[in-house]
């Protein structure tokens, strides 16, 4: 059982509750023996974004009216924060260097997708497939065939397919230049945890992140009109096989983020729009998304549950979420995602750029930069985006209507 079970907080209104700090005990479970001793968190951890997220266990400070943290979370590593203000609410071993599976791939996707334009063709090769590691997801890309960039990213995203993340790399110049602009842009977003040796987040020793880095990228990547458009798409058409004086076959492939589609027992989260899961023997399960209600959006990350239960990581980020929603607006924040290093208050110039839909030159300096405005809903499994506003600080982005 994990320790957050059996712990009970208590809040007074005369005074905040002090930061809670628990030790966990937590593994993936489907590679563990009953008799392991569980690895604990490093006693001092990165600070970047306040000291407390530096701290190891559970951070938060709950305020009058606050409701307790979910018990059923088991997460090796979890956050919740307001993606737009940049709070983080709370927080458990947020700065933990853990393998992070495929939800690397959303720092793939920031650094590499705004160098390819979406439309053009390419032809792959026998030498670009033929590195892709053992068991690896693939979505079904064949050498000899041709591809647009954008089937390509549909296939980042929806399959986490390796074969197409070796493909784009390609691309962007061969795997070991796109595993270095990857490690540079993690060092520009200030996610200082993670190391980058494969760009698929296949296991590799030495490839790490942390719940708190892949916070800080998915909320980099949400800003790009292409990004924030692949990690939402539930469905879509894949190329498949080419017969000569024949349209080319298509095959249906679905996002395997299950708080997006549902399935395996998992209903579609309510207000999601992404981001991206993984799930390797090394690293277990992992999962970043963010989801909107009531125009607060909340980003979390939960990082390998030790719990049983199926399906546990959209689980317990729905559970994470339900509080983040619940406890907005009552709880002291623990710490804050920090800016990029080269943030600075964005010119009009940049506010076109990114209304065209390409990243901005630079970002808002200061708390709330590089905030998410997003308005957001699910119906029925139904993607709804609300065109609003171009991104400045406190201020909403377009996201495509469905």
């Amino acid at each position: 059982m994990s320790a957050l079970k059996k712990t009970a907080l208590t809040v007074t209104a005369a005074a905040l509750l002090p930061v809670l700090t628990i030790t966990p005990a937590s593994a993936d479970t489907e590679h563990r023996t009953a008799d392991k001793k569980q690895p604990n968190p490093p006693a001092s951890m990165s600070s970047v974004g306040g000291t407390q997220l530096g701290r190891p266990g559970t951070q938060v400070s709950l305020g009058p009216g606050a409701p307790v943290l979910p018990k059923d979370v088991s997460g090796r590593s979890w956050i919740v924060a307001d993606a737009e203000s940049g709070d983080v609410l709370a927080s458990h071993n947020a700065h933990w260097r853990l393998p992070p599976a495929s939800t690397l791939k959303m720092l793939f996707a920031d650094t590499v997708l705004p160098r390819l334009p979406r439309t053009e063709i390419h032809t792959v090769t026998n030498a670009e497939l033929a590195d892709v590691g053992e068991g690896s997801s693939l979505v079904g890309v064949k050498e000899n065939l041709t591809y647009s960039v954008h089937d390509l990213w549909l296939g980042v995203f929806l399959r986490s397919g390796n074969d197409a993340v070796h493909v784009l790399s390609s691309m962007n110049g061969g795997v070991p230049k796109t595993v270095m602009d990857m490690q540079e842009h993690a060092e520009e977003l200030q996610a200082l945890d993670t190391h980058v040796v494969s760009p698929d987040g296949y296991d590799a020793d030495g490839q790490v992140s942390s719940a708190y880095d892949l916070t800080l990228i998915a909320r980099s990547g949400m800003q790009k009109k292409d990004f924030r458009e692949y990690c939402s798409t539930a469905h879509a058409e894949f190329p498949g096989t080419q017969v000569e004086g024949k349209k080319r076959e298509t095959f249906e492939i679905q996002n395997t983020n299950r708080l997006l589609t549902g399935d395996y027992g998992i209903s579609p989260y309510k207000g999601i729009a992404g981001v991206k899961n993984g799930n390797t023997s090394h690293a277990g399960a992992t999962f970043t998304g963010v989801a909107e209600r009531n125009g607060r959006v909340l980003l979390v990350t939960v990082m390998n549950p030790d719990s049983e239960e199926s399906q546990a990581v959209y689980k317990e980020a729905g559970r994470l979420l339900d509080w983040g929603f619940a406890a907005a607006g009552k709880v002291k924040p623990v710490g804050e995602l920090v800016p990029p290093k080269s943030a600075v208050t964005p010119s009009a110039n940049d506010a076109n750029t990114a209304n065209n839909g390409a990243p901005a030159k630079s970002h808002a300096a200061g708390k709330g930069a590089g905030g998410i405005g997003t308005a957001i809903a699910i119906t029925g499994g139904v993607l709804v985006v609300v065109a609003a506003g171009v991104f400045l600080v406190n201020r909403r982005w377009p996201l495509r209507r469905r």
